[in-house]
């Protein structure tokens, strides 16, 4: 039989950097895919890119095409991600029967975060994390991010999880999972959206050096390979409104009891719902929040790459 290739393909930026030890970024393609209207979802794609190296590190956007995985697209892979309505939003569980049939898609949260772990990355950006949906009771819905996070030895920066949700249940449900959560100088979780969700965190930091701190004792402890969430907020400035927030979210909750809207098809009415009452200005807040993200992943990059960098330099203790 052919030997299968590597998984996921790595592109020649990409594969240079790990083998140097440069500092590489993971970056999901469904904010290109299914996140943007066209054809601001390309220009979004390139500008993000571009912020990654912009800090000095390099961007690997993931995705899947005609069923092989890769890690760093090339521009007409890129394209192909932000303009073909045939690609598909894969989630961890579709890797699988996506690589199997050769289908294209656009990765999530879960499916970047197994894929760019496969490739030997060790941080990776994002807007807002999936996590236990509203009336949790009576569903059972929670993301498939939480359960991936919980195995894999990643860091993720993020503007904490998607304020559509039961964000205390995922805060607890990270706990139990054991995920570890770091509020990027600020002492409470951020809110996608918004600044804060109001709630608490345990542990600040207030530097990329910090952050690599904390990922070389996760790897000093060793134990379960689980994930290192660093939530950012966005800033006040560009965040949405709160009362039209709490409004409009509101309103959008209450129509999907009176309509029967459940399950899957709760998250993606939602956010719409968000986009339309909001003018857009949800859209604008989410994607002021990946920028920040992107430029503070970077960072963290560069300082894990540093500081492995320096522990190669010093040897083995004697």
């Amino acid at each position: 039989m052919p030997q299968q290739p590597a998984v996921p393909v790595l592109s020649e930026e990409v594969r240079e950097a790990v083998e140097r030890g440069a500092p590489v970024v993971a970056l999901e393609s469904t904010i290109i895919a299914h996140g943007l209207p066209r054809p601001r979802n390309l220009a979004v794609g390139e500008e993000l890119e571009a912020l990654v190296r912009a800090e000095g590190a390099v961007p690997a956007t993931i995705a899947v095409l005609d069923g092989v995985p890769y890690a760093g697209l090339d521009k007409a892979g890129l394209e192909r991600v932000a303009g073909d309505a045939s690609v598909r939003k894969l989630g961890h569980r579709d890797l699988a029967p996506a690589m199997a049939s050769g289908a294209s898609g656009a990765t999530t949260v879960s499916a970047t975060a197994f894929l760019a772990a496969r490739a030997g990355l060790r941080v990776f950006a994002t807007g807002g994390l999936g996590g236990v949906h509203r009336e949790w009771a009576a569903s059972q819905d929670e993301s498939a991010d939480l359960a991936l996070l919980a195995r894999t030895r990643i860091t993720v920066v993020c503007a904490g999880v998607k304020s559509i949700l039961d964000v205390p249940a995922t805060l607890q449900r990270l706990e139990t999972l054991g995920v570890g959560v770091l509020g990027y100088r600020t002492e409470r979780f951020p809110g996608f959206y918004l600044s804060s969700s109001g709630l608490p965190v345990d542990w600040t930091v207030g530097t990329p050096e910090e952050v690599a701190r904390v990922m070389a004792a996760q790897d000093a402890l060793g134990g379960p390979g689980s994930a290192l969430l660093v939530a950012q907020p966005v800033p006040e400035a560009d965040q949405l409104d709160p009362a039209l927030h709490d409004r409009v979210l509101a309103e959008a909750l209450e129509r999907c009891r009176t309509e029967g809207i459940t399950g899957q098809a709760v998250t993606p009415f939602l956010l719409d719902r968000l986009v339309r009452a909001t003018g857009g200005a949800s859209l604008e807040a989410n994607l002021a929040a990946v920028r920040g993200n992107v430029r503070l992943a970077a960072r963290v990059a560069a300082a894990w790459a540093d500081r492995r960098d320096a522990g190669a330099e010093a040897g083995p203790a004697r």
